[in-house]
């Protein structure tokens, strides 16, 4: 039986404190979000387009309410036009208002098991700024045009009002792109609808065909969420991304790249989206040296892109571990002041040299941030910050990113540790995902829950797979151990 008086709600706010959180609004915030409830609708600028009657859509997870991006297509003579709509957040939020000091504090929703702690109060994020279906919106939109061979020829960003026409999700778009379901109700309501999502997915392959081609890695993801009823932990289940959830993740990382590309073109300041070459490329030439492939000694995108290609195509039942390892390996972005005449510095998994993030400004402060720096440009005024306010909250991005991963991993484990307190004894596979001076760390790969190896950990490193027996857990203090 779990220890009495375990509360995974409160354990969740007391480890948000914990790293540095503040999970309560000031009463200045709380008014200034009850001073939106009287507000009739978006009000268009002269200058933003009228958009409404287009075909838009979003697709995000099941219980996704924080719309940020919906999507359009068409076929034109050059390619496919694709349109992203990214919610206009600043519209409703005014720089450096309470709300806007919270969210700068914070710089990011934190999701855990047991709740989600929005960086903005939820009559925004999941209402007045979030793209909901039937529901008029300010947004920004991202214009490309997609060859043939998977290239923007042609690029263009501005403001418009949209209207969501549907919102879909991933759980019952992906299966029927892919062939294995039949067409969701919500996509055969409208004759047009389907046509227009199998035109979307042709663009999308064809960007993410053509990120491979220039060195983008490509990663198997294995999310692991726990099944919460009436408030307590009964399992621990796993999702993967499929064709519906790729989908997105190419419009997403085609918009970045323009948006940090049409600000180098402009000249103006901006935060990127950078992954260095990843310090332990020997561990990961190791890794494919065990694999009977020789990467270069020096860290290359491109060769570990066809490496984990061929891996993949070889032995797929092993290719999450693999992925895995390479992603520990690589380790974790950041974001960096970008002014104009600075040396790019790319990012790494994406084998990009421009790349921002614009996409989730509901949910991150940094796309907050770079949304009104081009809003600010399109208008011709003053930049929004000052190149040393932008190094500030870049750096501040960065730590809070850092620390908000450590939240949601801890509360991982917290709910796994309540969903397994009573398997004590039983084997799992594994893969070592970290080793430092004191500890070895290693992740079950079904379910995918991370714990301590406590014992036969001498000699492992990461990506090692390796049997273990559970040997603890404990619900409070998020631990997990394992021995070998």
């Amino acid at each position: 039986m779990l220890p009495s008086g375990f509360d995974l709600k409160k354990s969740a706010r007391e480890e948000m404190i914990h790293e540095g959180f503040d999970p309560d609004w000031s009463p200045e915030a709380l008014a200034q979000a009850s001073a939106l409830n009287g507000r009739s609708g978006p009000h268009a600028d002269e200058g933003v387009r009228d958009l409404r009657s287009l075909l838009w859509s979003s697709i995000d997870n099941d219980a996704s309410r924080d719309l940020d991006q919906i999507e359009f297509a068409e076929r034109t003579p050059s390619g496919i036009r694709i349109l992203v709509g990214i919610a206009d957040v600043d519209a409703d939020l005014p720089n450096g208002s309470p709300i806007d000091q919270h969210a700068g504090a914070q710089t990011t929703t934190v999701y855990t098991a047991a709740c989600t702690f929005s960086m903005l109060p939820e009559r925004l994020s999941t209402d007045l700024t979030s793209l909901n279906e039937n529901a008029d919106r300010l947004a920004v939109v991202i214009e490309m045009i997609i060859d043939d061979g998977g290239s923007i020829t042609s690029s263009n960003i501005y403001r418009a009002l949209v209207q969501n026409k549907a919102q879909l999700t991933y759980g019952r778009v992906g299966p029927w792109l892919e062939g294995t379901a039949a067409i969701p109700p919500e996509v055969s309501r409208s004759a047009e609808l389907a046509p227009q999502l199998k035109l979307q997915d042709e663009a999308a392959r064809a960007l993410r065909n053509q990120r491979h081609r220039l060195g983008a890695l490509d990663f198997d993801r294995v999310e692991a969420h726990a099944v919460i009823v009436n408030g307590e932990v009964k399992d621990i289940e796993t999702t993967r991304s499929n064709r519906a959830s790729d989908l997105i993740e190419d419009f997403m990382i085609a918009a970045n790249q323009v948006m940090a590309q049409t600000f180098t073109h402009w000249g103006v300041s901006s935060i990127r989206r950078i992954v260095k070459s990843p310090e332990r490329w020997p561990r990961i030439v190791e890794l494919a040296a065990r694999k009977g492939a020789a990467l270069p000694d020096q860290p290359d995108s491109a060769a570990l892109a066809a490496f984990l290609e061929e891996q993949k195509q070889k032995d797929s039942a092993h290719y999450a571990d693999l992925s895995l390892a390479v992603v520990k390996l690589m380790g974790p972005g950041q974001y960096v002041l970008s002014r104009p005449g600075d040396a790019p510095q790319g990012h790494f998994g994406l084998a990009a040299h421009d790349y921002t993030h614009s996409t989730a400004p509901n949910r991150r402060f940094a796309d907050l941030v770079v949304q009104r720096l081009i809003k600010s440009a399109l208008s011709g005024h003053t930049c929004a910050y000052a190149d040393d306010e932008l190094s500030a909250i870049a750096q501040n991005c960065t730590a809070r990113e850092d620390a908000a991963r450590k939240v949601e991993r801890t509360m991982s484990k917290r709910a796994a540790a309540v969903a397994y307190y009573d398997r004590r004894g039983d084997t799992f596979n594994a893969i070592v995902t970290g080793v430092t001076p004191k500890d070895v760390f290693v992740r079950v790969t079904h379910p995918p829950i991370e714990g301590r190896l406590v014992r036969g950990e001498q000699g492992v490193d990461v990506g090692d797979q390796i049997l273990v027996a559970l040997v603890s857990t404990d619900p409070q203090r998020g631990y997990i151990d394992f021995a070998r």
